[in-house]
């Protein structure tokens, strides 16, 4: 993106709706410009009437004016920025809730193809160096170039002369920023690209730390982490070093602005020209203009640091989907719940070969059938094209006869159960993870979904029963635990449609036989498609379809298979083998 096009954006989408505010802070800023000038002016007649005419009646009214000038100033400088930090923060919350509205927006491929550390740097660092972009860099703009506009206006004032020579330093000061602001966005996007890196380290870390131990690799975990830490490290110190770079270069313009102004205030002042008590309040004038001058010489840092992170993040916030919810589109209308694929490919974006090649499955309303096949056969992309997960290349999913690419996707999505047998939970409540599938269900009908699913039983014995933090994905609790909550999650959801990816799979072989009638109960007379690994599995389903290299290689029940299907005949056994061990 363009810096225009940013700053477009940000001005239209997310700074614009708090110009009150702003507004606000821009009369304060005229306030603090004001008395900032006025205590430099006050230092004339201070000098004048006090030192030079003696006259004591201003003793007291000069000092109370320099009093009163620095309060005003003192004030309107904390206001001002307190209501830039109210716009700071409400700017930050409007970027991050954007930036996290379009990642859930997000289609499955594209958030597959990012590591989630990526996203996580984006939402913590880019969107504060974005934030001060709109809204820090804006008040220093006003404040301070506000008050460097009155101070120089105070100067021209006093001594033209005086004044065009403090003029001329101004460009030098603005080619050094200007410099050093080009190389901090470089190295900021180099850093931020770090910080990235680290945070998506340290996320597969906490996800992994049982491998690690097992494994014994904490000392080869400790050099990694080293080795992008020091990385880490050495791009912090380059940051910092651009950004007191300018520290030396700015005292050395301002010494030779100071030397120069005095020597020609000499000149001025031995042919009658300047006043002595003129030269100390043109001094204070740009002593002044100082501190802004500096601030406004390194705001291209912040610029160009908001710019960088800025194209990282509106890309994302832009990106139009392929596969989003239209609401004019008609809802799916449930019938009988029958479910065909007619010659469906697909392909994924990180892959260049076919995954599924021309599918055709017609799967009749309340069956239940099993995808059986070696790893990488194509079976769990068969089930994530059902509801929309990804989008095949080519050809039709319909259920009931209307294409799933031509009805609202909420209605879709809201007609199908899903169970993984990598189990999703969240660090909250037994109960708040069982209500997750439905709006405000009641607490009989949680009741009634863990009961169903034989998850009750466990559940009364936690400490707090159904009010249990289970932690971070169900760390508290066992694989077979886990997998009965997400078993009562669906039947607490109740839909015609039922995706199973090897819902026993986790479970102990003494309590397989309930979890079996719990799925039972839960597909029902629904329409259910089973990824089968396991031969108690494979046994009830009314057929059988066998996967093989993306194609369907075979139909049918489990005895026709055994004698049709090669390659069904090789897996039953394998599976068979395995059971018996």
């Amino acid at each position: 993106m363009k810096a225009k096009e940013i700053i477009t954006k940000l001005y239209k989408d997310y700074t614009i709706k708090h110009w009150k505010k702003i507004a606000t802070s821009l009369i304060l800023s005229i306030l603090v410009a004001g008395s900032t000038s006025s205590i430099a002016w006050l230092l004339d007649p201070a000098i004048k009437k006090l030192f030079i005419e003696k006259e004591l009646g201003f003793i007291f009214l000069i000092p109370l004016a320099i009093i009163i000038a620095f309060t005003v100033k003192g004030s309107s400088l904390y206001l001002a920025r307190m209501l830039m930090i109210r716009v700071s923060e409400e700017i930050m919350k409007d970027v991050r809730l954007d930036l996290l509205k379009s990642i859930f927006k997000s289609d499955t491929q594209e958030l597959e193809n990012k590591h989630s550390g990526k996203y996580l740097s984006h939402i913590q660092f880019d969107v504060s160096n974005l934030t001060n972009l709109a809204s820090n860099a804006l008040l220093n703009v006003m404040k301070d170039g506000l008050t460097l506009f009155a101070l120089m206006g105070l100067m021209f004032y006093q001594n033209w002369k005086l004044a065009s020579f403090a003029l001329i330093m101004i460009p030098f000061a603005s080619i050094v920023a200007k410099s050093l602001g080009k190389r901090m966005g470089k190295i900021t996007t180099q850093a931020q690209e770090v910080y990235a890196d680290v945070t998506s380290y340290l996320s597969e870390v906490f996800k992994n730390y049982k491998i690690i131990k097992i494994y014994q690799k904490e000392n080869f975990e400790n050099e990694r982490a080293k080795v992008l830490i020091n990385k880490l490290k050495e791009k912090c110190i380059k940051t910092a070093s651009v950004l007191i770079r300018s520290a030396p270069i700015m005292e050395f313009l301002t010494g030779i602005m100071i030397a120069g102004l005095i020597y020609y205030s000499a000149v001025l002042v031995n042919k009658g020209e300047l006043e002595i008590n003129s030269f100390f309040s043109f001094l204070a004038a740009m002593m002044l203009a100082y501190q802004p001058v500096r601030s406004l010489a390194t705001l291209n840092i912040a610029i160009n640091q908001g710019l960088a992170a800025a194209r990282r993040i509106f890309p994302i916030i832009n990106q139009e989907n392929k596969i989003e919810n239209d609401p004019n589109l008609p809802n799916l209308k449930i019938d009988k719940g029958k479910i065909k694929f007619n010659n469906v490919n697909f392909a994924y974006k990180s892959k260049s070969e076919i995954v599924l090649k021309s599918v055709s499955i017609d799967i009749k309303g309340s069956e239940t059938v099993a995808l059986v096949g070696h790893s990488g056969a194509g079976k769990s992309t068969i089930m994530n094209l059902i509801p929309r997960f990804y989008d095949p290349e080519s050809g039709v999913i319909e259920i009931d006869n209307q294409s799933i690419h031509k009805v609202n996707l909420n209605s879709l999505r809201k007609n199908i159960s899903f169970v993984s047998q990598e189990i999703t939970l969240f660090d909250d409540t037994v109960e708040s993870n069982i209500a997750y599938a439905a709006s405000n269900p009641s607490k009989e009908k949680i009741l009634e979904a863990c009961k169903y699913s034989f998850a009750h039983e466990f559940i009364e014995k936690l400490p707090q029963k159904y009010n249990t933090k289970i932690g971070e994905n169900g760390v508290r609790l066992s694989g077979g635990e886990k997998q009965r909550l997400s078993i009562a999650r669906a039947i607490l959801k109740d839909s015609p449609i039922i995706l199973l990816d090897e819902a026993t799979s986790s479970l102990d072989a003494d309590i397989e036989h309930k979890i079996q009638e719990a799925i039972i109960y839960l597909t029902k007379e629904k329409t259910t498609i089973i990824i089968a690994h396991r031969l108690s599995t494979i046994f009830k389903a009314d057929r059988i379809f066998v996967v093989d290299k993306g194609k369907i290689v075979a139909e049918g029940k489990h005895d026709v298979l055994l004698k049709n299907s090669e390659i069904y005949k090789n897996f039953y056994n394998k599976q068979l083998r395995s059971h018996s061990q």
